[in-house]
């Protein structure tokens, strides 16, 4: 799920004044102290409406621990912030792994689950930086189906779609019938073979939803944090094969910025986020049009996590 290239690069920035949360004036990079000694974490995040909501979530993590933040979402794309991180610019940023390793750090690896794509980001990432522990929410690509169209097919993983899939059809972005996370992938990997195919463009996930709705596609290639998962109750397919790649929920942060305090407040928010977590929050965030900062206080308060 490659979520910040559908955003343009912002062509000016002026992070590197943050400091890496705080440096000397002589060097704006240099490494802060994790917020403990009056220097404040910087809290990025891309400029999609989720991953703001997880900048904001970490950075009121931070906040209950008594750590400084400073925020400085809505930067852009991952060709665009990976290297304010890896300059200092930025200390942490709530990344996708899968994303990260294939778009960032190895375009040719061909890990997919969770633990092989962390022990390649934690072998290939520059010294700079490192991820902490990954949640289990994850924002990646699915097959999803209405409920009727589940309980009709009895339909729980990919693979219970072999049968009848020869009689459906499948809606997704023009590019995923000739990807391997994709159709090519299905048919490899469960020998799922969609009798037809209807392409949309890319980001016409509302258009997609309607389609599936209104019975025009069987099936969709829906993100699995997409508020429309919940608020019409459909459902999103197993993949126990891994063919959709792992993309967890991991924050990427600047070494020298942040200490053992504030690495323990990150880890602690991904060990309670789970995927129907980041559901619920983006459909009150989307549908319900909630403020980032309040979704955030009332998960981190139903986590125990709050200060």
């Amino acid at each position: 799920m490659y979520r910040g290239a559908a955003f343009g690069l912002i062509t000016a920035l002026t992070l590197t004044a943050c400091g890496g949360g705080g440096g000397s004036d002589d060097d704006p990079l240099a490494g802060g102290d994790g917020g403990g000694g009056g220097n404040a974490i910087v809290v990025g995040s891309a400029n999609f409406p989720e991953n703001q909501l997880l900048a904001e979530i970490y950075s009121q993590a931070l906040e209950g621990k008594g750590l400084k933040v400073t925020r400085k979402f809505d930067i852009g794309a991952r060709e665009v912030y990976y290297d304010q991180v890896v300059k200092g610019g930025i200390d942490v940023l709530p990344e996708y792994n899968g994303a990260l390793l294939t778009v960032a750090v190895d375009k040719n690896s061909t890990a997919t689950s969770t633990e092989d794509i962390n022990a390649e980001l934690k072998e290939k990432l520059p010294s700079s930086v490192e991820i902490l522990d990954s949640a289990a929410a994850e924002d990646k690509d699915s097959v999803t189906v209405t409920a009727e169209t589940a309980a009709k097919y009895n339909l729980k993983t990919l693979a219970d779609l072999k049968p009848v899939a020869g009689d459906m059809t499948l809606g997704a972005g023009s590019e995923f019938k000739t990807r391997v996370q994709g159709g090519v992938g299905l048919k490899k990997v469960y020998g799922v073979d969609f009798g037809k195919f209807q392409p949309l463009d890319a980001g016409a996930q509302t258009t997609l939803v309607k389609l599936l709705k209104d019975g025009k596609v069987q099936a969709a290639n829906l993100y699995t944090t997409d508020p429309a998962i919940v608020a019409d109750k459909l459902v999103v397919l197993e993949d126990p094969k891994n063919l959709f790649a792992s993309q967890n929920v991991t924050p990427l942060v600047y070494k020298d910025a942040v200490n053992d305090k504030a690495k323990d407040a990150l880890d602690a928010v991904s060990a309670k986020l789970t995927t129907e977590d980041l559901l619920e929050m983006m459909k009150k965030l989307v549908n319900d049009k909630e403020d980032a900062d309040t979704v955030a206080k009332d998960w981190l308060t139903s986590a125990g996590l709050a200060g």
